[in-house]
């Protein structure tokens, strides 16, 4: 999709757009009345710039657009919108032995009950045993460095997904 035509899109439109690049309500908002970009790098640093202008409760409204890494049945049912970019963020980790996802299964709820939110992490390209890897080692994180590295992912994530939005086909 051209920046010229996200830029031109009715505001309901760009709405559905960005959301799929970023769960947070604010984060949207901001990149709606940014409009117009000039170009792809425009709209990139615009992304960024938002992301680093939201806090706490923002950057957790986001978190919770994602599925669980590893889980499936989430990917399908309840994030539609994104399953197809989110089934390829985490293509290598769907193909982990049973076991494996079993481990990150149990590393998520446990991760879930420590802090409060889902694992977040860019997993572009990462195997599930790296993920499960990285998940334990997160574990052992003081809350605020913690939520501060899953916001560092969100917005890696982000950036991928705006990316990706800007090489669609529009519909």
């Amino acid at each position: 999709m051209a920046v010229s035509l996200l830029d031109s899109m009715p505001a309901a439109d760009a709405r559905a757009a960005f959301l799929r690049c970023c769960g947070s309500s604010r984060w949207v908002d901001g990149m709606i009345a940014g409009r117009p970009y000039r170009d792809a790098a425009a709209l990139l640093a615009a992304g960024e710039a938002c992301w680093q202008a939201l806090g706490r409760e923002d950057w957790l409204e986001a978190f919770g657009h994602h599925p669980r890494i590893g889980d499936r049945e989430a990917l399908r049912a309840r994030f539609a919108t994104t399953c197809d970019w989110a089934a390829t963020e985490q293509s290598a980790a769907m193909a982990a032995s049973d076991a494996i996802l079993d481990a990150l299964a149990e590393g998520n709820r446990e991760y879930e009950a420590r802090f409060g939110y889902i694992f977040i992490v860019c997993a572009t390209g990462k195997p599930a045993d790296e993920l499960l890897a990285l998940l334990q080692a997160r574990l052992g994180n003081d809350t605020e460095v913690e939520l501060r590295i899953a916001a560092a992912e969100q917005a890696k994530i982000t950036r991928l997904r705006l990316e990706k939005l800007l090489t669609e086909v529009p519909r």
